[in-house]
Order: C-alpha cells, then structure tokens, then sequence
C-alpha cells in the first residue's frame, strides 16, 4: 500500500527465484508447472489496482501456489501422475477462481505425492521428482500437499492451497515447519480437485502465520453450488480470534493418546505448549478419545476403498505408469470387501457421536501434530520411490480422527528438534468451529521463542 513495493516487482523476483530453485543442488522440486507471462499479467493487472487504490481483497497481490491435484488453468491437472492432464485445464477448480477474483497471484502449481496416495511426498516420476525439505535438504517434505509446503517455507510464496484425506496438508506443514489449517468437510470447495476420496478430503491452507490462514480461509469458506457437502454450512466467521487470551476455554487432553512412544525427544515442548496456553487462561481438561486404534483402521478401509473405486479405470489402463508405491496400495486397498467399508462406516457413525458428547464439555482437543519428524531421503528413493508402511500409519496417527469424522484441524510450529527439524502442535475442534483454532493457534505462535531460517530459504522482497 505504501508503494515501496509493487507486486510487478515481486513477480519478477518471483521468476528469478524459480529458475533458481530448479537449477539448484537439488532441485527444491515446490512448484512442478509454472508460467512467465501468467505471472506478470496477474502481477501487472495487480499493480494497476494498487495505483488506482482499487484492490480487491487482502490478497490482491498475494503470491500463492495450488497443489496439482486442482485443475488451475492453464496448467496440466496431473494430479502426481505422468498419465493424466496431457491437455492444458480451460477451466479453473473454484478455489482457482475465487484467488483469482481475489486479485491473488497464482505463480504456478506445486509437486504432490502422486494421486495422494502416501505421506512423505516421494514422486520419482519424470514430471515430479521428490520435492525437498527446506530445513534439510536430504529430508521428505511429507506428503501428499509436498510441494506446497516447501514452497511455503521455502519463501516463494506465503500461501499455497493442498487437500488433506489422510494428513495431506497437516504432515507437510508440519515436517516443514509452516502453519496448515484443514477446513471442516465441505468447508471449503473441492470442485475441480480430483475426488480421489470423497468421504474425507477437505481442503485448507498452508501458510507462514496463522493470521495468514485465517485471511485465506474467510476469503475461501463459503457455500458452492458446484460442491454439494458445504451448502448446508454456517457462515464463516473469525469471532474473538484475537482476544487478549484464552479464558473460559477448554482444552481437551487424551494424555495416553497424546504421549507418542517414538517422540520422546519432542515430548517436553509439547507439554510445554500446553502449559503455555494454561497460563493465558485456558484450562485443560483430560478427556478420553475412545476407539481410535477402530478409527485408525476404518479411516484406511474409507480412504483406500474410495480411491480404488474411483482409480478403477486408471489401475487397469495406467498400471505400469504408475509409481510402485501407488501401486502397492491399490492393490492392497482392492483387498477390503463391501463388509469392511459397511463396517467403518458404522464405526465413523459412532466416532461422531463421541466427539459430539466430548465437544459438550470442551472446546478442542490438542494433539501433538505429527508423531516423528521428517524422515531422510535415500538414494533409492530418488530411482524407485519408498514405501514404508510402519511410517505412514506413524505419520497419520493424530491426523485420521479429524479426516474420519469431519472435524477442523490446525497445525502450527511450536520448536525444533536436536536435528533442527521442525516440531509442530495440532488443536482441533468441533464442526464449522475453525475460529477458535483459528485463536489458539495465535497464542501457540507466540510459544515458539525463535524461528530458525531455513537452509532453503528465498527473500521474494528483497
């Protein structure tokens, strides 16, 4: 607004830092698809505005990136893959088009893992390739939002829009040390997105602060005809977020849940964090979170039976073009019967019950956010992918509840582990109720006493 800055000149720094991030040892692999003169037209058209006073909302201007599963013109919607998207999209998947009516600009689409179908973001394929975290470069992203985490944190953009079905958004924020709000289901539109899982995706931001997300979350949340689970939503509002604290909140606990066997290391800052929100008012309040081995088990039978259904066509047509970890687990998820699906859907019935008496007497319940940090890259996962199921189902530990029933989730970085890989902490809470993670998401930021810069890390304003 002061005119020091225009977005033209960030846009040019912008293409700078591309090329850059491509050419570099190694490549950072954040953004797979992007487009020079797009950049600048949105860029110049923004500038304009900022000239005539006319912006058009708080992210006119905005650098901002998608996650390849969205169709964003006038991009390949590849969706991980080498297979599909072999035309340019003509037409934009509504999150697209609402950044876009925002004066945002879009500098391209980022790296996923391919059809979402793992957690550390490991894409051999000749499109992608494995996306690096900027902390430490020989570590996973996580997945499957991979890309646009590491774009987040890496600079070249404060905004970047993934899908979370089983931690998508929340596991890459987190082993990337950056901010990742899952919206309730139907929150935000899906349309556009591939619907590789109907029943449990929603979409959110991944930003570098939580008053970020809040920005681009009342920008998105709303009502589209062309995405029928969010109609019935009520409206979005950021109500008390910025209260001076906390009190009269209560924060649920599920100790035995909370305390992870392999994260010992990272258990006093998290104790800590809640500490730190007690002493702004809040009060925790133990609670007990049952079933959650029957949650962990339905919320795979739910994911991994709706893709296989809707990935039939391409398991048959694609198989051989599809990465050997893709593979594994359609086959694997070809093995659930109708029984099973049944099965976890009557488990999601009574999972939501419980979180509806435990919400009487909470406000949200805290988790840590993911139960390791980022794992290391090996040379053979550059050639033929990695597939580690012991860590997907570590990495999805505290994620599946809030994929399984609907609930909102945010994640934010409270500290660093010994190796100086981020730590973050996750707060969820009831349905449509994203302001009050919205709030004590605020008040954890303040927890964190430093802010180690990433040894990726691009200045678009200098």
């Amino acid at each position: 607004r002061s005119g020091k800055l225009t977005p033209s000149q960030v846009a040019k720094n912008i293409i700078a830092v591309l090329e850059d991030s491509d050419k570099s040892t190694p490549p950072l692999r954040a953004i797979v698809q992007w487009d020079q003169e797009q950049i600048m037209l949105m860029a110049e058209a923004s500038t304009v505005r900022y000239r005539n006073k006319c912006t058009l909302s708080y992210l006119d201007g905005i650098p901002v990136c998608l996650k390849e599963e969205f169709k964003v013109v006038p991009y390949h919607h590849r969706v991980g893959t080498v297979y599909l998207g072999t035309e340019p999209e003509t037409e934009d998947a509504t999150v697209a088009k609402k950044l876009r009516e925002a004066g945002a600009i879009i500098i391209g689409v980022s790296n996923m893992h391919e059809l979402g179908t793992g957690t550390t973001g490991c894409n051999p394929n000749r499109y992608h390739k494995i996306p690096r975290n900027p902390y430490k470069p020989n570590h996973f992203t996580g997945g499957s939002s991979s890309g646009s985490a590491a774009a987040v944190a890496a600079g070249l953009c404060p905004v970047a829009i993934g899908t979370d079905g089983g931690g998508s958004v929340r596991i890459p924020a987190s082993f990337c040390g950056v901010v990742g709000l899952k919206g309730t289901f139907g929150r935000i539109s899906c349309h556009g997105s591939l619907p590789l899982s109907y029943s449990t995706v929603s979409v959110g931001p991944i930003c570098t602060s939580v008053a970020d997300a809040a920005i681009v979350y009342s920008i998105l949340a709303e009502p589209d005809p062309l995405y029928p689970y969010g109609l019935k939503q009520p409206k979005a509002t950021l109500s008390d977020m910025c209260a001076p604290d906390l009190k009269g909140l209560k924060l649920g606990v599920d100790w035995t849940f909370f305390k992870v066997p392999d994260a010992v290391c990272a258990l006093p800052v998290l104790y800590s964090a809640v500490e730190h929100l007690q002493s702004l008012g809040a009060s925790v309040v133990e609670v007990s979170l049952p079933e959650i081995e029957e949650v962990r088990v339905a919320h795979v039978i739910c994911i991994l039976s709706e893709m296989r259904d809707f990935l039939q066509p391409d398991f048959n047509k694609h198989f051989q073009e599809m990465n050997l970890e893709t593979r594994a687990n359609l086959a694997l998820a070809s093995q659930f019967t109708a029984l099973d699906y049944i099965t976890a859907n009557r488990q999601r019935t009574r999972s939501m019950r419980f979180l509806q008496e435990i919400f009487t007497s909470v406000n949200c319940i805290l988790t840590p956010a993911v139960a390791c940090t980022a794992p290391r890259i090996y040379e053979s996962d550059l050639l033929t992918g990695s597939s580690d199921l012991s860590f997907t189902a570590r990495s999805m530990r505290f994620m599946q509840l809030g994929n399984f029933t609907g609930i909102p989730g945010l994640v934010v970085p409270i500290g660093y582990s010994a190796a100086g890989l981020p730590i973050n902490f996750q707060v969820m809470a009831k349905w449509w109720d994203e302001a009050v993670l919205l709030r004590i998401g605020l008040k954890l930021e303040q927890f964190r006493y430093q802010t180690k810069k990433p040894s990726i890390y691009y200045d678009i304003l200098a």
